[in-house]
């Protein structure tokens, strides 16, 4: 048998969580995504980086994944790079540098691309890091901005008030598709393309057991190859991330129309508002062009989940190939 049969097997995914504020460890964010006061025992643990054993286990599915505390670019393996599928960073607020301590992790985040980006403060700072500069930050970085204790708190008269703080980041990592994902009995169906979806991640080339000669993983005193990174680019790896989101896509319609036919509850009321939010904060983050054509596809998309007739929806697309 040979090697790459043998390590055919996917990694465990994990979630790497980093500060950049010396005064907020990355194990004290851990701690409150595990909602405990003691951390459990980490599963291994090399020099300062540890990986905490964490189930994901919801209504739809279950999923193993490593929360892995890493507290600089000089840590990052590629044990860590070929297993990661999240990306949390604090940064201090209060200082007006803050953001700027994150540079060192921007190339390694824009070539591993892990589908979850979330910065993370206390709150916002008038006198440090304003809410429009860490929006604008996200914006460009394509991150979520999460505040664990924001000043400014949903309105309470809200039918369906946007979640806050350390339940916005798990809800958020609920809402991804992992690779070690487990359906539950009752929510197979719909979800048939979960097979393809880990097999484009798996044979994507971010993914490989050996990391690109082009990766952005530092060595400490040699920057990385920009020139590289575009010259020795897999050609096929635009056509598998398309793969993985439009997979994504279908899920996620898959998720809109099983609420659309589900009880009329308010928690699944709120839970297709949610889902209708994520699915537009994904789409504005493409390109202009490509919005329309996306929408589009969406909708007729959605209108076959829902058992519609293609024949009724046809020739209503702008003329782009969806």
């Amino acid at each position: 048998m040979s090697d790459t049969e043998e390590n055919t097997e996917m990694p465990i995914p994990c979630v790497a969580v980093t500060s950049c504020d010396s005064e907020f460890k990355e194990e004290e964010l851990i701690k409150q995504i595990l909602n405990t006061k003691t951390l459990p025992e980490p599963v291994k643990q090399e020099d300062a980086v540890a990986w905490y054993p964490w189930t994901i286990n919801n209504k739809y599915y279950t999923a193993d994944v490593r929360l892995c505390a890493v507290p600089s670019t000089f840590q990052m393996s590629s044990e860590i790079a070929q297993s990661m599928q999240a990306f949390i960073a604090y940064f201090d607020s209060t200082a007006k540098d803050g953001l700027d301590k994150l540079q060192p992790w921007i190339p390694i985040v824009e070539d591993l691309a892990p589908e979850v980006l979330i910065l993370v403060c206390d709150r916002v700072c008038d006198k440090g890091i304003t809410r429009h500069q860490a929006q604008q930050w996200c914006l460009g970085h394509a991150f979520e901005l999460v505040e664990l204790n924001p000043q400014e708190l949903p309105d309470e008269d809200d039918d369906f008030p946007e979640s806050t703080g350390v339940k916005r980041i798990v809800q958020a990592l609920n809402a991804n598709v992992w690779t070690s994902v487990e359906m539950k009995d009752g929510h197979n169906q719909g979800f048939g393309l979960m097979s393809s979806l880990v097999a484009s991640r798996h044979n994507n080339p971010r993914n490989c057991q050996d990391p690109p000669q082009s990766s952005s993983l530092p060595v400490e005193g040699s920057p990385p190859n920009e020139e590289a990174v575009h010259t020795e680019e897999n050609p096929n790896r635009g056509t598998q991330e398309d793969t993985v989101v439009d997979a994504m896509t279908d899920l996620d319609i898959q998720e809109l129309a099983n609420l659309t036919a589900g009880d009329a509850d308010v928690d699944n009321f709120e839970r297709l508002f949610t889902k209708l939010k994520e699915m537009k904060d994904k789409a504005s983050s493409l390109p202009h062009e490509q919005r329309k054509v996306h929408a589009e596809k969406v909708a007729k998309a959605f209108w076959m989940a829902i058992g519609g007739d293609e024949d009724e929806i046809d020739g209503l697309s702008s003329g782009e190939e969806s």
